[in-house]
């Protein structure tokens, strides 16, 4: 069965369940989508909608990284296929997702800074994002196996955007982050093509973002339960600088025990059903976290680091101990300055936050942080993958039930 894509660029949680069941609905029709693909109709809700809130800070209007001036999140989604594994062919649940930090970002560069807090992974890229201080292209996000060709993509993007690339301008060395869709997907089958990811980023939009099964978080686990893309953003007072941070996860972590929601241990006391996710055998990897945080505040590359650091705190507080076969990958950019390309003179401007002021959003980093995750769990859909592996979402009438009574 021939691999097809549901792309989805830019699309709110409940408009985005509504266009992936008429996408489901036609291709039935259609006859390539198969019927362990398609599953019902599943109403999802992100938490806030669950009267479920995270933190002191307020989110910003679309409660996304994309309430950050500029910043535009593209997906390509492919699903296909059913039943046994077949290398190289599928059942394929699986996907891209790129955020594009602005327009023209290779030119106007943003200073970005990285965190690595457990290395068993990869995002590529990150020595040159160290050395310099500043990220100068897309960053994109796939599965494992899928890393080179979707660098490829993102290479041929760019170079259509900036035909001088490898001529008379620079060389790229792009950043493209993975996790381990494996277990619901043809993962051996590097499914995403180059043109998939130019896809995404001909897709990309600055307003509501999709998330859960979607994108790269097409095929990715998390606690146990169905997991993937999730976002969230927190915005200060003008006491404080009335700056915005948002952050973006593909969440593929964490075991079902660990969970808590709001200082709730939800995964102990939820009665899970019996799944592949319960049992990690020896060669199966123990899941990854790709954390993406924007900010519009006038942060160098030392800040930003000092703020991917913090996005772990709120890793933390949804139970994840970051186990040995972990890959928990950071990235965070600032919008507020630009970085030139080729300098006309020796020196530039830049406008900089003092350090004494970073509090603030240390705090909304982690609490955005905890939020994007949580928000990747209760958007996400059941999925029926490859050998019928059948990974459930979290019950979010269960959820909110087991919230209350602990209050």
């Amino acid at each position: 069965m021939t691999s097809r894509s549901l792309h989805f660029a830019g699309v709110g949680g409940r408009q985005a369940a509504r266009l992936l069941v008429l996408s489901c609905a036609a291709a039935l029709l259609a006859g390539w989508l198969s019927n362990a693909a398609a599953e019902p109709k599943q109403e999802r809700h992100r938490l806030r909608d669950l009267g479920i809130a995270v933190g002191q800070y307020p989110p910003g209007p679309l409660n996304a990284i994309t309430d950050i001036a500029g910043v535009k999140v593209g997906h390509t989604t492919l699903i296909s296929g059913e039943g046994s594994l077949k290398p190289g062919q599928g059942p394929i649940r699986t996907g891209v997702t790129v955020v594009i930090p602005r327009d023209d970002v290779w030119h106007k560069k943003v200073p970005a800074g990285t965190f690595v807090l457990n290395g068993t992974g990869e995002m590529t890229g990150l020595a040159w994002v160290v050395e310099s201080g500043f990220l100068e292209y897309p960053i994109a996000l796939t599965n494992t196996l899928n890393v080179p060709r979707v660098a490829n993509g993102v290479m041929s993007w760019m170079i259509k955007q900036y035909p001088a690339i490898g001529i008379e301008d620079d060389t790229l060395t792009p950043v493209v982050a993975e996790c381990d869709d494996g277990r619901l997907n043809d993962i051996q089958g590097r499914h995403v093509s180059e043109q998939d990811v130019m896809t995404a980023l001909d897709g990309a939009t600055s307003g509501p973002v999709a998330e859960g099964t979607v994108g790269a978080g097409t095929g990715m686990v998390a606690y146990g339960f169905k997991g993937g893309i999730g976002t969230s953003s927190r915005t200060l007072p003008e006491k404080e600088g009335g700056y915005t941070v948002g952050v973006l996860v593909n969440a593929n972590h964490g075991r079902r025990q660990e969970l808590v929601v709001t200082g709730v241990p939800v995964g102990k006391l939820y009665d899970p059903p019996q799944q592949l996710s319960e049992a990690v055998v020896p060669g199966q990897g123990e899941g990854s976290i790709i954390i993406l945080i924007a900010s519009d505040a006038p942060l160098d590359g030392r800040q930003l680091t000092r703020l991917a650091k913090h996005a772990a705190l709120g890793l933390a507080r949804t139970g994840s101990t970051v186990r040995h076969g972990s890959g928990d990958f950071i990235l965070a950019f600032s919008t507020a300055n630009v970085i030139p390309h080729y300098p006309k003179t020796p020196t530039y401007n830049l406008t900089h936050l003092a350090d004494t002021h970073l509090n603030p959003l240390f705090a909304a980093t982690v609490e955005a942080t905890e939020e994007a995750i949580l928000n990747a769990l209760t958007m996400a859909t059941t999925v029926t993958g490859r050998d019928n592996h059948r990974i459930e979402a979290i019950d979010l009438a269960r959820l909110t039930t087991m919230l209350a009574g602990s209050r």
